[in-house]
C-alpha cells in the first residue's frame, strides 16, 4: 500500500500523463499562481460560514435539548419532534428551502451567507441537541442533588455543575460536528456561496481540467480537517489536565 501510494504521488507530481495538465495549478507559473489564488479565495468563506453556524447550531442545540430532560411529557415532546423533524430533512434540501422558499414565508429577502448559515445551522442543531441530552445525562444525579442540598436554582445548577463536567464529556463529538459542519458547508456552493467548492466548479468551467482542481480542492478540505482534529485533541488535552488539577 505505502509503495502504490507513493508511485501515485510521483506520477501525480510529475504530470507524465498526456492526459493530465497539472500546469493550471502549478504555482511555478502565471496560470498557475492565478488559478491557486482563485481557489485559495474561497477559504475565508468557508471556515466564516462554518464558525458561524456551528456557534448558532451548538446554541439551539443545547436550547432544545434541555426540553428532552424534563420530566413533562409535552416539553420532552417537543424535542422529540424537533429533532426527528429536522434530521429527516437532507441538507442540500434544506438550503434550497432556506434560500428560496423563506423568503416567500417569511418577506423578508436573504442573502446566500446567511441562507448557508441558517440551513448549516438548522441541519445540525438536531444532532447537537442529541449529544447535549446524551452529555447532561451522562452526569451523576449525585450531583444534581448536592447541588441542590446547598440551594442552588436549576439555572445555577446547569451553568456551575451540569455543564462544566457535560461539556468536557462532549467535545469530542463537538469536535466532530464542527468537521461535519465544515464539510456540508460545500453543499451552500449549490445557491451562489463564493467558497473553496464554487470556486472549484467555476475554474474547471474555465479550464477544463476538472481532475487537478478537483484534486487541489481535497487537499484544502484535508487541510481543514486535520486543523480542527488536531485544536480539538489539544482541548481535550487541556481540559483532562485541568480535570487532574
Amino acid at each position: 500500500m505505502r509503495w502504490l501510494i507513493v508511485v501515485l504521488l510521483g506520477l501525480t507530481l510529475s504530470g507524465c500523463s498526456a492526459n493530465w495538465g497539472w500546469y493550471v495549478v502549478d504555482p511555478s507559473t502565471a496560470q498557475g499562481q492565478t488559478n491557486l489564488q482563485f481557489l485559495i479565495g474561497g477559504l475565508w468563506d468557508t471556515i466564516v460560514l462554518s464558525l458561524v453556524a456551528i456557534v448558532i447550531s451548538i446554541t439551539i442545540g443545547l436550547l432544545v435539548a434541555l426540553p428532552g430532560l424534563s420530566t413533562n411529557p409535552w416539553l420532552r415532546s417537543i424535542n422529540r419532534v424537533y429533532v426527528e423533524v429536522v434530521r429527516s430533512v437532507p441538507l442540500l434540501v434544506l438550503i434550497l428551502w432556506v434560500y428560496y422558499g423563506l423568503p416567500v414565508v417569511a418577506g423578508i429577502s436573504i442573502g446566500v451567507f446567511w441562507a448557508g448559515v441558517i440551513a448549516l445551522a438548522l441541519g445540525d442543531s438536531a444532532f447537537q441537541a442529541e449529544i447535549f441530552r446524551a452529555g447532561i445525562q451522562s452526569v451523576a444525579k449525585g450531583q444534581i442533588e448536592a447541588a441542590r442540598s446547598i440551594s442552588l436554582s436549576y439555572k445555577d445548577t446547569m451553568r456551575y455543575v451540569i455543564l462544566p463536567q457535560a461539556i468536557r464529556r462532549v467535545l469530542p463529538a463537538l469536535g466532530n460536528q464542527f468537521v461535519y459542519v465544515l464539510k456540508m458547508s460545500s453543499l451552500v456552493s449549490v445557491i451562489g456561496m463564493q467558497e473553496l467548492t464554487r470556486r472549484a466548479n467555476e475554474l474547471v468551467v474555465s479550464e477544463y481540467r476538472p481532475l487537478e482542481i478537483y484534486t487541489v480542492l481535497v487537499l484544502e478540505y484535508l487541510v481543514l480537517i486535520l486543523i480542527v482534529s488536531a485544536v480539538v485533541r489539544w482541548l481535550e488535552r487541556r481540559m483532562r489536565a485541568d480535570e487532574r488539577e
